[in-house]
């Protein structure tokens, strides 16, 4: 009797935590499809989720595409294979290590933001507030930055792939020696613009992840400022774990 409960505890908590997520994305994508969400909600939404992100994402990227230049540079120096160098930051930004980065950080300042925000809203009784007067919650709060996010995290990636690329170049040119032509000719051989694409659809399931994790975990605060930074963290841990988890099914399911 002990042994069934605590196997099924566990599992009802996963099953009805998954379903209010699904439910959550759901319901966020039918007011999208259908129009019913303000243009401006959702503008206002990408500047604060997007843009304010930028600086970091593009620090994370650069320091990112330098440290595999440097370590591809040492390595085919040693074994003639400058030629080679390039194409390896390159490709390992856009199929990887841009999409995933990019998530991960917005995941910690975007998706913090967002729970705090909607966190607070439901501990101060504003969220019944909107219930009260028939305006639901999910419409003006969660589809906005749902598309939002849908729409950043990949534009964020764009910058991030570009930025790793160009920082992979000064370090291999620097440490290396290797020509401009030689790097670049290189990310021309070794990728292709269908591993561009698919990096950036994975940026937009990591977008949607973190917006429906966070909204979710934010409208389920409860107990004042300790409730909102417990959910506060909780949507950071689950929204990188599920990043980390998807990132290795959609690299399975699109370049094996």
């Amino acid at each position: 009797m002990i042994q069934a409960r605590i196997i099924r505890d566990p599992v009802t908590r996963f099953l009805g935590y998954t379903g209010g997520i699904v439910t959550l994305l759901v319901d966020a994508l039918r007011y999208a499809f259908t129009l019913r969400v303000r243009p401006s909600d959702v503008l206002r939404q990408a500047y604060f989720l997007g843009v304010e992100s930028w600086p970091i994402i593009i620090l994370t990227s650069l320091f990112t595409g330098m440290v595999i230049s440097l370590e591809a540079a040492q390595a085919a120096v040693q074994n003639g294979l400058t030629q080679y160098v390039g194409g390896s930051v390159a490709y390992a930004e856009f199929r990887e290590l841009g999409p995933m980065l990019t998530g991960i950080v917005f995941a910690g300042r975007a998706g913090a933001a967002v729970t705090a925000s909607l966190g607070s809203m439901t501990v101060t009784e504003q969220i019944e507030a909107l219930q009260s007067m028939g305006v639901s919650p999910v419409k003006v709060l969660v589809t906005p930055r749902l598309l939002a996010c849908i729409a950043m995290v990949p534009l964020l990636t764009v910058f991030g792939d570009i930025v790793g690329v160009l920082g992979g170049y000064v370090i291999a040119h620097s440490q290396a020696q290797i020509p401009q032509y030689t790097y670049f000719h290189s990310v021309q051989q070794m990728t292709d613009y269908t591993d561009f694409l698919k990096g950036l659809f994975k940026a937009a399931v990591f977008g949607t992840i973190v917006a429906v994790v966070s909204c979710y975990e934010g409208f389920r605060a409860e107990g004042g400022a300790e409730g909102v930074g417990r959910v506060t963290t909780l949507a950071v841990v689950q929204s990188i774990i599920l990043i980390f988890a998807f990132n290795f099914t959609l690299s399975y399911l699109l370049f094996r």
